[in-house]
Formats: structure tokens, sequence, C-alpha cells
């Protein structure tokens, strides 16, 4: 009777979590996202504490004004306060 043994796994051979691309067009990175050109996907993809809800609510008031000329412009947006345009503004651009 043949027994088998394992090597041990190296730290090189473990698997330390699910390893998940995002699919982000109007993204420079991961981490950034035009504010004229994203989806509400891609708002909520790369914006911390904003769901689709919010990233829809970006997305119609582009719509419904014209395109952004300054970031800042993004705190008019109904549900987009003072802290939740501060957690994200260095992840924003025009």
């Amino acid at each position: 009777m043949a027994t088998t043994t394992t090597a041990p796994a190296t730290a090189a051979s473990k698997v330390t979590g699910p390893q998940v691309k995002k699919e982000q067009v109007a993204v420079t990175d991961e981490s950034t996202v035009s504010i004229n050109t994203a989806t509400a996907e891609e708002f909520a993809n790369v914006m911390n504490g904003v769901g689709m809800k919010k990233a829809q609510a970006i997305v119609s008031y582009r719509e419904d004004l014209g395109q952004f000329t300054d970031i800042e412009q993004l705190r008019e947006v109904p549900g987009i306060g003072a802290a939740l345009f501060e957690r994200n503004k260095d992840r924003l651009k025009l």
C-alpha cells in the first residue's frame, strides 16, 4: 500500500481572499470616477457610502442640469452632504 504525502503550503501558494476585478469605464483607476461621465453603477462602486439610490441621484442631477463645472457642485445633489463629499472628494474628477 502506497502512502502519499503532501508538502506544506508555502506563503506564495496561499489564497488570501477573493480576487474580484471591477469593470469601470469612466474610471481612470480603481479609485477615481469622472462625475461628468460615470454611470450610477460606477458611482456606487467607487464612492464610499454611495449606493445605487444616491448614485442615481447624481446621474439624474447631471442629466437635468447639465455637466458639472466643479467637483464641489456635487454637494448640491440631494443626499450628498458635506461629510459624504469630503470622504469621497479624492475619488472624484470632472
